[in-house]
């Protein structure tokens, strides 16, 4: 009975995967690069093939959305079933993908971010960020609260040295942006 509802919380799981997906597609997204490839890892930020390929500097965020989520969601529904709660999580994570690849998104993070030659994710890129919030939300289910919080700090910390960006920058940047950021951000 248990293993069935597991397979059933999957199921469900990969149907909100496979809807975001045709739902980027129905937008018009891309399904892989316009270089005509897929690569496992895209570590140049300021390209246009960045959020384009299987994994960027920029899945590592999509890693804390998923302790986020269930950090969140422990908080706000923990009488649920935790295969209920990571169901939620990947409805919200897909939800974000289908918005963050609309156009008002899209131009807001050219406006107001580094992202200057951002146009979007490829469909394969966004599917693999959920992806990656799915291996956070299992970290967090099985690791200790210290070190969950402490590997949103690792990654917040290791790429604001590495990149110039985080999550953190992301949303701030998004909601105010600070030309001095901008700024420090573009090496200046």
């Amino acid at each position: 009975m248990v293993t069935r509802r597991r397979s059933g919380y999957g199921l469900v799981a990969m149907v909100c995967v496979a809807a975001a997906a045709g739902i980027e597609l129905a937008m018009g997204r891309v399904p892989i690069c316009r270089c005509g490839y897929v690569k496992l890892w895209h570590g140049i930020v300021n390209s246009s093939e960045n959020s384009q390929h299987i994994a960027d500097w920029y899945s590592l965020t999509h890693v804390i959305h998923g302790v986020g989520f269930y950090m969140l969601l422990w908080v706000v529904a923990r009488r649920l079933p935790p295969g209920l709660r990571f169901v939620l999580a990947v409805l919200l994570e897909a939800a974000w993908e289908v918005f963050e690849n609309t156009p008002f998104v899209i131009n807001r993070y050219r406006a107001a971010t580094i992202s200057l030659d951002y146009f979007g994710d490829s469909v394969v890129n966004s599917m693999s960020d959920i992806g990656a919030m799915m291996i956070g939300f299992w970290l967090a289910r099985r690791a200790p609260v210290g070190l969950s919080i402490g590997l949103v700090i690792a990654i917040e910390v290791m790429l604001a040295l590495i990149i110039r960006d985080n999550l953190t920058l992301n949303i701030l940047m998004l909601i105010h942006p600070f030309e001095a950021v901008k700024q420090w951000q573009l090496g200046g």
